[in-house]
């Protein structure tokens, strides 16, 4: 008889976003002239850059002629999009990497999600809360998360740093050793960011606990502060503690194509049993030519092409027009009467619910009678409560509807 993994069987029933489409649905079936406009998940709504469709036809057709033909790919990713990488990403900032510490993957969420096929499980784990919830799902898979505390919302084996008004959103350095911790930053869902004196700490923290940072940068195209540090590894010392991963979803529109990256440096080490010290490289090369196949040949050949001339014109035109929307958002929001964060430096916008109104109350009330879908904020995390998520992706009309129908509404 085959066994099920039972930590499968303590996550909640449904995925976050799965609870919003059920009650979205319903809320479709009853009022079903009503408009709905959706600023709840965070998807994209302007089309590719023309770069990137341009690239994607051609590598199309040169898998039309068996001269030009390719089928598997390395699994770590084709050494045209990883040269790249190296050359607009990290150079310009004084930062170097071998190709061999760059592995492009097909989204962010697989590999957060799947980073911890090479870790023990019996590593204490720390998050900033509120929180993305792949981390503390993909921990409970792997039996690291412990029992849910159905009072508090919380896993027993999983250490909760709370980021709320009374810090500025910055989560406390923990005053205990923790294995592993998670930072999103710009961050997802808050919308804040960290400056590097704020980032640095945890680098000096994780330096001297031999503390493993998981740092997803998937929103870094979206900084506009200059002291705010687009990658981890502009601190001193983060090869030696931290893994990075960052996404072309939002920066590029690739949310349906699906390609990001993950960086590893050889410096970052973890340890055996017996004190043995393995290379996370290594180690994450091994999984990934077991159980990844590589990214498709057309989609690294658009994600490549966002770093001509052409295409870099393109998505900065992108990211500028989700930035504006975040703007008229929050000027809307906070016209409105509301408490907004986030919006300056990340495409989210952290909402404070009226009257201290529960998440999942207000985003009733507002599908109902405003007839805009959010994300409620406990959805990720208990430190979430009270607030609402609402992303800038969605068309300009619509952020500009919307924003009219909240305030006639509050």
């Amino acid at each position: 008889m085959a066994l099920v993994n039972e930590n499968f069987l303590k996550l909640p029933g449904n995925y976050l976003f799965a609870d919003i489409a059920k009650k979205v649905n319903t809320f479709k079936i009853t009022h079903p002239k009503q408009n709905i406009i959706r600023l709840g998940i965070g998807d994209v709504t302007q089309p590719l850059p023309q770069a990137s469709i341009e690239a994607m036809h051609k590598a199309v057709d040169e898998l039309a002629h068996k001269e030009t033909f390719r089928g598997y790919g390395p699994e770590q990713g084709y050494d045209f999009l990883i040269n790249a990488i190296i050359k607009n990403d990290y150079a310009p900032r004084g930062l170097h990497f071998e190709q061999s510490e760059i592995f492009i993957n097909d989204g962010a969420k697989s590999d957060t999600g799947n980073i911890g096929d090479i870790l023990a499980h019996d590593n204490s784990v720390g998050v900033t809360d509120p929180i993305y919830p792949v981390y503390i799902d993909s921990n409970v898979m792997s039996g690291r998360a412990g029992d849910l505390d159905s009072g508090t919302g919380k896993w027993s084996n999983i250490t909760y740093m709370p980021c709320s008004i009374e810090n500025n959103f910055i989560p406390q350095i923990p005053d205990k050793r923790i294995d592993i911790v998670y930072l999103c930053y710009p961050n997802n869902p808050t919308g804040m960011a960290l400056k590097k004196e704020e980032l640095k700490k945890w680098v000096d923290y994780a330096l001297a606990n031999d503390t493993l940072i998981l740092f997803d940068a998937a929103y870094e195209a979206y900084i506009h502060e200059e002291e705010i540090p687009h990658s981890i590894y502009e601190i001193r010392g983060a090869k030696k503690c931290a893994i990075e991963f960052r996404s072309f979803s939002k920066t590029a529109g690739f949310t349906g194509v699906r390609c990001g990256y993950t960086v590893i440096p050889k410096e970052l080490t973890a340890t055996t049993l017996t004190g043995e010290q393995v290379q996370l490289n290594q180690l994450w090369n091994r999984r990934q030519t077991t159980k990844f196949n590589g990214t498709s040949y057309i989609t690294q050949r658009g994600a490549e092409a966002i770093y001509t001339p052409e295409g870099k014109e393109q998505i900065a035109k992108t990211i500028d027009y989700y930035m504006t929307n975040a703007k008229i958002m929050r000027e809307g929001l906070e016209s409105a009467g509301l408490k907004v964060y986030g919006g300056v430096n990340a495409p989210y916008l952290w909402v404070q619910t009226p009257n201290e109104a529960p998440s999942w109350h207000f985003f009733e009330q507002m599908l109902y009678e405003a007839n805009v879908v959010g994300t409620p904020g406990v959805g990720f995390g208990p430190s979430g409560e009270g607030y609402i998520r609402l992303t800038a992706f969605g068309n300009r009309e619509d952020c500009q509807e919307a924003m009219k129908r909240i305030k006639a509404w509050l």
